[in-house]
């Protein structure tokens, strides 16, 4: 759903300290460095072609949970390393990820997002609410939409398209820079459904 001044939809408020999400899974090993927490946020307004995941355009509630909940669901795994944001698109809900990010980091997780927007973008005043906070918590990056005629699917690659770039806020991170664009991963869930996630693949819900 677009609007007019190309903001997310106004009346489909989120509740504070909660967060609209598509999905969840933990102990990723595709989507960043180590063992990781993987959020999808709900809603994006940029309708790439070749997406992976479609499902996330929409705004319209989908599963809204509590930033403070979905912090004690990560932190409860012990395998889980550190946080990725993912979408949807993050920075439309950068003020609740905000939170999320402070609560996970203060117990040593490292936290990184993927995000349609530049980093450039994010640092102007034109910026969704919120981001440059979001950013401060930030020790990846992975700035740029996903453009189809730039696709990369190589075990050398980080990104999944050309124009996408990686940034490591965080020296610490910089030889743990391991995934690569062609990995896809399989979750089976408690209720019998997959979620398959990766660069290649789609972060697909199926039976």
């Amino acid at each position: 759903m677009k609007t007019a001044n190309n903001l997310p939809p106004s009346d489909l408020s989120i509740p504070p300290g909660y967060l609209n999400i598509m999905g969840y899974v933990d102990e990723s090993e595709v989507n960043g460095p180590g063992y990781r927490a993987v959020v999808w946020v709900q809603g994006c307004l940029r309708e790439c072609p070749g997406c992976f995941n479609r499902e996330s355009w929409s705004f319209e509630p989908n599963q809204l949970i509590a930033v403070t909940d979905l912090a004690e669901q990560i932190l409860q795994n012990p395998r889980n390393q550190g946080v990725t944001f993912s979408g949807g698109e993050p920075f439309w809900q950068a003020e609740a990820l905000t939170q999320l990010a402070k609560i996970v980091k203060a117990k040593g997780f490292n936290v990184m997002s993927f995000t349609g927007f530049t980093l450039a973008e994010l640092e102007s005043p034109k910026a969704p609410p919120h981001a440059q906070d979001l950013l401060r918590e930030l020790d990846i990056l992975i700035d740029g939409p996903y453009t189809e005629s730039l696709a990369i699917n190589s075990p050398d690659s980080l990104v999944s398209s050309r124009n996408q770039r990686v940034h490591v806020f965080n020296p610490a991170l910089q030889d743990q820079l391991t995934w690569a664009s062609d990995q896809i991963e399989i979750h089976i869930l408690k209720d019998g459904r997959r979620i398959i996630t990766g660069f290649q693949g789609q972060m697909n819900l199926g039976d």
